[in-house]
């Protein structure tokens, strides 16, 4: 086996703890970042390529000897020019590019119950690429996440910061439908493994806890010590309020189709759970941090 990977995006979230794993196993990493100017927390150990959509020569020549291709890429709603048809269209070049360059598995992260039926372009976009990675003639395997949590993730850490800094919290809806949060470093493992699997296929990626929203909210809430209200509300209002707090922090805080997925119940895995870190556990080892700080997508990967 090469001793060469690749992982796009090792910089961002995902991305970075499949980095620091493959670096603990003795791997060279290499990163395709649409931010090369930004600071390389991993030093002179992760070499730096920028993504080259628009050359599929120079994006092959960057994946050239590479062993496996982690590939984290992709956006989780439309801004500005970025676009989910764009994301998609990238991707297929970076699995054209994957071919011609001769990497030899490619592990793809992709989304719990993805449909090209969808009407959420989220969850429709992950499911094209699945299917046109199984028609690549790649050796690959697709890594298919619930709902990520850890030290940067975005959802449960501002839930936590809207508990800590407002008197009431609306629930969009019932808040009955369910959710089962998987491990930021449990997706990493996850990933690694099914590249090292020899049969092409799909790898869910879920937690050991499902909980309904309203109790998630409610486990957060108990481990920041808030006191906020929790108030069920329309869909339509969560999303409006949730747009107008987004004008306020500048950033966007959740967006329609994100409540729509979420009240859908995609984030439930139907396989055993992968995952081995309980969100409850982290949640009480991490109640000083979770939400003391906001953070933001469009600072992240935007800015």
């Amino acid at each position: 086996m090469r001793e060469f990977d690749v992982v796009t995006g090792a910089f961002g979230y995902t991305g970075k703890y499949i980095t620091t794993r493959l670096l603990a196993m003795g791997r060279t990493v290499r990163t395709l970042t649409g931010h090369p100017d930004r600071p390389n927390p991993f030093g002179g150990k992760v070499s730096v390529a920028p993504f080259r959509f628009g050359d599929s020569g120079e994006l092959a020549a960057s994946l050239q000897g590479a062993d496996t291709l982690y590939n984290t890429y992709w956006v989780r709603f439309s801004h500005g020019k970025v676009t989910f048809d764009e994301a998609v269209r990238n991707t297929r070049t970076l699995i054209g590019a994957a071919k011609t360059a001769g990497v030899r598995r490619l592990v793809h992260i992709s989304i719990s119950n993805p449909s090209e039926d969808s009407p959420l372009p989220y969850f429709r976009g992950k499911a094209i690429l699945e299917r046109a990675i199984a028609e690549s003639g790649l050796s690959y395997a697709i890594v298919r996440p619930t709902v990520i949590f850890g030290r940067e993730d975005i959802l449960i850490n501002n839930i936590g910061w809207l508990l800590r800094r407002f008197p009431v919290f609306l629930i969009p809806g019932s808040g009955q439908y369910r959710l089962q949060p998987v491990f930021v470093e449990d997706v990493a493992d996850i990933a690694i493994a099914a590249a090292r699997a020899e049969q092409n296929g799909v790898w869910d990626a879920a937690g050991p806890e499902i909980y309904a929203f309203e109790g998630l909210v409610r486990a957060i809430a108990a481990a920041v010590r808030s006191r906020a209200r929790l108030i069920r509300a329309p869909a339509g209002l969560v999303a409006m309020l949730s747009r107008l707090l987004g004008y306020l922090v500048g950033d966007v805080l959740l967006t329609r189709d994100e409540v729509k997925g979420l009240m859908a119940g995609l984030l439930v895995s139907r396989a055993a759970p992968a995952g081995r870190k309980k969100l409850s556990e982290w949640l009480s080892e991490n109640s000083e941090t979770v939400g003391a700080a906001y953070a933001s997508e469009l600072q992240r990967h935007f800015r």
